[in-house]
């Protein structure tokens, strides 16, 4: 029995002994051991960590990758744009002895250190990098972030920026630049295609007036392709060449004009009891060729010939004078 209780003894102090001095380590973990106080250099590997008891203390250092996002700061663009900007960085510890003596927390020191790096990468940048050419702005907020995260004996594996946010005023106005530009691009690409369209046609005309054959066929292409829709309707352009054609081949010779028998003389119109008649007077030459002794109408010696006077009525109405 005395033997049996020794034994007993000796199994529950090992019990405690080995409670006080085994700790486990987990794979994604290292260990860092302090004794009295004074950090040890050997690092404690996964597995079963033998200390001693009253003077060891274990401190357990996850390197395991940290996804940390970084809370969105707004800031100025270079071409005094604001804007409002979030990241986040992936980082892990690659020497857990600095990171537990040199900093007290690093993920808070992590968190600082990039939110000040962003906002410096903000002002240092445009827009148009911010939105479109992200890819030089991670690697400068890394290299930005390595030069404080070394010295803690953290290694970062990388940093993207998540998100850019813009003013309602920057959208909209991006919003009509960028429908401009794609109305600029459509009207090019119209007035290529307009171009290429006239080359084809062009030679396509060419093609059609050496084989006026060609046209004909194209002609009932057409014809063809309209009737297809079952329309009421059909509509056939009929060529002017050959109307021409049929109009010279159906040419006659015109018939000799006739001449146009020669229009009655209008009557006469009769004298009115306003009208006066007038005697067929000579001509000027006549008169002034005459002898002065000569009398009119072959009259000599005097005679008086007898001049036609003007046809009328007396004041009273009565007789012819």
């Amino acid at each position: 029995m005395i033997i049996l209780d020794a034994i007993l003894g000796a199994l529950i102090v090992l019990a405690v002994w080995a409670g006080v001095s085994i700790r486990v380590v987990q794979q994604y973990q290292r260990g860092v051991v302090f004794r009295f106080g004074k950090v040890r250099d050997d690092i404690r590997d996964p597995g079963l960590a033998w200390l001693l008891p009253i003077a060891d203390r274990l401190k357990r250092v996850n390197v395991q990758i940290i996804t940390m996002p970084i809370p969105a700061q707004e800031g100025i663009t270079r071409d005094n744009v604001t804007v409002r900007v979030d990241a986040v960085v992936y980082f892990r510890v690659i020497d857990p002895v600095r990171a537990t003596v040199n900093v007290q927390d690093y993920n808070f020191a992590i968190s600082q250190v990039a939110q000040t790096s962003l906002r410096s990468i903000i002002g240092k940048s445009e827009l148009d990098d911010l939105l479109a050419n992200r890819e030089p702005l991670n690697q400068g907020l890394e290299l930005m972030l390595d030069s404080p995260a070394l010295d803690w004996g953290i290694e970062i594996d990388r940093v993207e920026i998540k998100d850019v946010a813009l003013p309602e005023s920057m959208k909209r106005s991006m919003s009509r630049q960028a429908e401009a530009e794609r109305e600029r691009r459509a009207r090019i690409i119209t007035a290529d295609g307009e171009f290429q369209a006239s080359a084809r046609l062009s030679e396509a005309a060419a093609i059609m007036s050496s084989t006026p054959a060609a046209l004909q066929l194209r002609l009932l292409q057409t014809v063809v392709e309209v009737a297809a829709e079952k329309n009421s309707t059909l509509v056939l352009p009929f060529p002017v060449e050959l109307l021409r054609f049929l109009d010279s081949v159906t040419e006659k010779p015109a018939p000799a004009p006739q001449s146009a028998p020669a229009p009655a003389p209008a009557p006469a119109p009769e004298p009115g009891p306003e009208q006066l008649e007038l005697p067929d007077l000579p001509a000027l030459d006549e008169v002034l060729a005459r002898d002065p002794l000569e009398a009119p109408g072959g009259a000599v010696n005097g005679s008086r010939p007898e001049v036609a006077g003007p046809r009328g009525r007396d004041h009273d109405g009565g007789t012819e004078v």
